[in-house]
């Protein structure tokens, strides 16, 4: 069984290449995130003619989750328990549609489009740390109630929990960048703790390898990027983990997301 995680950064301008990428690649169940669609300007029939079960939530151009399975798409949550809201200005808190679950094969699939901070003094910060907050508890409480639960969260994190996983450390510190403030991967850390382990990384090492290179300043071809996306997986799922990969290439060509597909191949 394969399952995958991928921002693809408005699913509609990308349709071709997602649909390719599946027929590729042959995964399973499929995470997405950045989907920029409204349900009913979603592309539902590039899934079903697929052969795949699919549950979206958005509510504007903006955001937006999926999870696409053909190995069944069951119990699907749109938010986890006390996901905060955000009111930008003052304004009153609206949710966003950032997190989706659902049971595939066996195994809880929360696709996450984890708010990205935006600054380190930024209104965005505070939210971002109190949705993971918020998150973890989650999690945390999923794996008391169910220590041999097969869960896996799965998504765009915003956070590089290392130097090694931004192309220049020192480059992001100097600008107080987001990513790698001690906040925010002390919030990311927290996942761990409770018990959730990153399956990809030991299956690709770094430094230098990378999920995301930004748009501007020919970061791709510079190799100036940035390990945001992740799999952290429970001990029961985790123990499952047969191999792992980023698919690259995908972030290769014209039309292009700015992210690459993560994939993590179960036994």
């Amino acid at each position: 069984m394969k399952i995958a995680t991928w921002n693809v950064n408005s699913l509609r301008a990308r349709a071709d290449r997602v649909e390719d990428w599946l027929r590729r690649t042959d995964v399973d169940v499929l995470a997405i995130q950045e989907t920029k669609c409204k349900d009913e300007n979603f592309p539902w029939e590039l899934f079903e003619n697929n052969d795949y079960e699919v549950a979206h939530f958005g509510f504007s151009q903006w955001n937006g989750v999926a999870i696409a399975s053909r190995v069944g798409l069951e119990a699907v949550e749109r938010t986890f328990a006390a996901q905060p809201a955000f009111g930008k200005g003052g304004k009153d808190p609206a949710q966003e549609a950032r997190a989706i679950g659902a049971t595939c094969g066996g195994v809880r699939i929360w696709s996450l489009y984890v708010p990205n901070g935006r600054g380190l003094q930024d209104e965005h910060m505070p939210y971002k740390l109190e949705w993971l907050r918020q998150l973890q508890e989650n999690a945390t409480g999923w794996l008391a109630d169910e220590p041999t639960a097969q869960i896996a969260l799965m998504g765009d994190w915003n956070i590089a929990p290392l130097d090694e996983d931004v192309w220049d450390i020192d480059f992001f510190v100097e600008n107080e960048m987001t990513h790698v403030s001690a906040p925010e991967r002390a919030a990311f850390n927290a996942f761990v703790e409770a018990g959730f382990a990153d399956v990809v990384r030991p299956h690709t090492p770094g430094p230098g390898v990378y999920t995301y290179w930004d748009y501007t300043q020919l970061r791709f071809p510079k190799k100036e990027g940035m390990r945001i996306d992740f799999t952290l997986a429970s001990p029961a799922l985790a123990e499952r983990v047969e191999t792992a990969w980023i698919d690259r290439e995908e972030r290769k060509g014209k039309g292009a997301s700015d992210h690459a597909p993560v994939v993590v191949e179960l036994r």
